[in-house]
């Protein structure tokens, strides 16, 4: 229950009396948020295809963001303003971050995300015969993605990436990933179950290059961005 009210708005009996270690335990079940999150974009998919691609995208896109209250965007937006102004001046980083409001590199970054998810459903429910294994799949695969980088990367600073870190057993993660790996191979392609893998490690690459960590923020847009380059590369595959 702490999983599905932290990570969506669907409307759900609120916990405000729990543990720090409740809260960080959680994140085992983030997968399987994730598929929740995939049952209804694949319901506004079917629901959308009677009409037009593009209307079926265009409905998967807003629940899509309407589910998840834009809650991983805002990281986007954050991660994109702080290494824009870190470009000139490295010491900003942190300061940006930090800072509510959202500046052009935000934008940007929250902008192409959506056109992508929306060019990228659109071309796979008009090409891709396995397309609704594929919108159900992707949203697990990135939240599963978003708990090993708060386990394989130190916290740029206090915060909630640090938390997840805490109380998920690897034994866990493991189980999610070769469960996931196996639905995906039997379901879409082996080809694509292997993308996906590499796609979520490259993530973690970049921030371990780039910035040496990870904050809830950076695991917020690696979400938002892996779900793109999976949606992408479902359609060669």
């Amino acid at each position: 229950m702490l999983a599905v009210q932290f990570l969506t708005r669907i409307p759900t009996p609120q916990i405000v009396d729990f543990k720090e270690h409740e809260f960080s335990s959680c994140a085992a079940w983030f997968p399987l948020v994730g598929l929740l999150i995939g049952l209804f974009l694949v319901l506004a998919a079917w629901l959308g295809m009677s009409a037009n691609p593009w209307m079926a995208a265009l409905l998967v896109l807003l629940i899509w963001v309407g589910m998840t209250g834009g809650l991983h965007l805002d990281g986007a937006a954050d991660l994109a303003d702080a290494l824009g102004a870190a470009h000139a001046n490295p010491e900003r980083f942190q300061a940006v971050m930090k800072d509510p409001h959202v500046g052009v590199f935000g934008v940007i970054a929250v902008v192409l995300i959506l056109i992508t998810k929306l060019v990228a459903v659109a071309w796979l429910i008009e090409s891709h015969a396995s397309v609704l294994w594929v919108i159900l799949l992707i949203p697990a695969w990135a939240r599963l993605a978003s708990v090993y980088w708060s386990q394989t990367l130190e916290p740029l600073e206090a915060g909630r990436g640090e938390r997840f870190a805490w109380h998920v057993q690897k034994p866990t993660l493991w189980l999610w990933a070769t469960g996931l790996f196996l639905i995906t191979m039997l379901v879409v392609s082996w080809w694509f179950a292997c993308l996906v893998c590499l796609v979520i490690y490259a993530w973690r690459a970049y921030l371990k290059w780039r910035l040496g960590g990870m904050s809830g923020d950076c695991l917020g847009a690696g979400i938002e961005y892996c779900e793109c380059a999976m949606l992408l590369m479902a359609g060669f595959v």
